[in-house]
């Protein structure tokens, strides 16, 4: 009987676990035709999830559980989990619900019967979404698949299913920064997408506040593209370019009508301008080289403090 590992990322889900579990289980017992693992990985809870999850390990056998020593982050938190995995195939879900555990049913008939790699979902709309959020969202996605390489799906979500072959080619892929939906297009395979309805979460609050976002948006393009650097060097050349005819400019003015002294205001504000370009330009580079920084130092991505293991050892 072949296997399924669902990896279940939590970082302050003690609200939405009972709810997911019993949403879970449902798809579980209608599958009766595939084995299953569920893994959760906590990522450092400050609430309750983790007496949960070992609640849900203690009583059920096929449960496992990684707790991080503290948090490192949902694409830490996601590594752990493919690492771990033992299943034949591999699935990826949030604990809010946001993500209609239903449809794993059809994702694996999908998978076996139409011979796809990969079957990832994308939300057909931002119901309930916060405006501003949407609006910065859909320019993000705008901005970023014409600075990549890669194929970067717009609405698409954490929840996936895939085979054990592509979840060996991402773990080949051993960089300390990582930004997962760019990792899943770089790779390839064949991923058939599955649309649904946008759902609001079953409890608790979104853990990426606005300030979160985008600071997850420039590591994802500072992680799979170049493009800003390039842009830093042709704005220097442009400049550079717009200062040497400034300067034949003002000779050929001076050499005419003569040199009377005016225009220090334009002055300062064309000082200020330069240089808030090149500091902008110099944080630029700042993230690329942090990000090497990070690479060179080869420190792990996150330290397990306790698993299921443990557990049992404790019984």
């Amino acid at each position: 009987m072949e296997k399924i590992s669902i990896i279940v990322p939590c970082y302050n889900e003690e609200q939405a676990l009972p709810n997911f579990f019993i949403e879970i289980n449902k798809v579980i017992k209608d599958m009766d035709y595939v084995e299953f693992e569920l893994l959760f990985v906590n990522d450092g809870s400050k609430d309750k999830t983790l007496e949960i999850i070992r609640k849900y390990a203690n009583e059920n056998k096929y449960v496992r559980y990684l707790s991080f020593s503290r948090n490192f982050g949902k694409e830490a938190a996601m590594l752990a989990g493919f690492k771990e995995a033992t299943g034949d195939y591999i699935a990826t879900i949030d604990a809010d619900l946001q993500d209609p555990p239903q449809l794993l049913k059809e994702m694996y008939r999908i998978i076996k019967e139409e011979g796809y790699d990969s079957v990832a979902t994308r939300r057909k709309n931002r119901k309930g979404e916060n405006i501003i959020k949407t609006i910065c969202s859909k320019l993000y996605y705008k901005i970023i698949n014409k600075m990549v390489n890669v194929k970067i799906v717009d609405g698409s979500r954490n929840y996936r299913l895939m085979t054990r072959q592509m979840l060996d080619s991402i773990l080949e892929m051993s960089e300390y920064n990582r930004y997962l939906n760019g990792i899943y297009a770089f790779v390839g395979y064949d991923t058939k997408w599955i649309d649904f309805e946008n759902q609001e979460r079953i409890a608790g609050k979104s853990k990426f506040s606005f300030f979160k976002l985008c600071s997850y948006a420039i590591e994802a393009i500072t992680s799979f593209s170049t493009a800003p650097l390039k842009m830093a060097s042709f704005t220097g050349f442009l400049f550079c370019i717009i200062a040497i005819i400034m300067i034949a400019f003002i000779i050929v003015k001076t050499l005419i009508y003569g040199d009377p002294t005016s225009g220090w205001p334009s002055l300062v504000c064309i000082i200020f301008m330069l240089s808030g370009i090149q500091l902008f330009f110099l944080g630029i580079i700042g993230e690329y080289l942090s990000k090497s920084y990070l690479e060179v130092k080869k420190r792990p991505v996150y330290f397990i403090k306790e698993t299921e293991k443990d557990l049992n050892k404790k019984k």
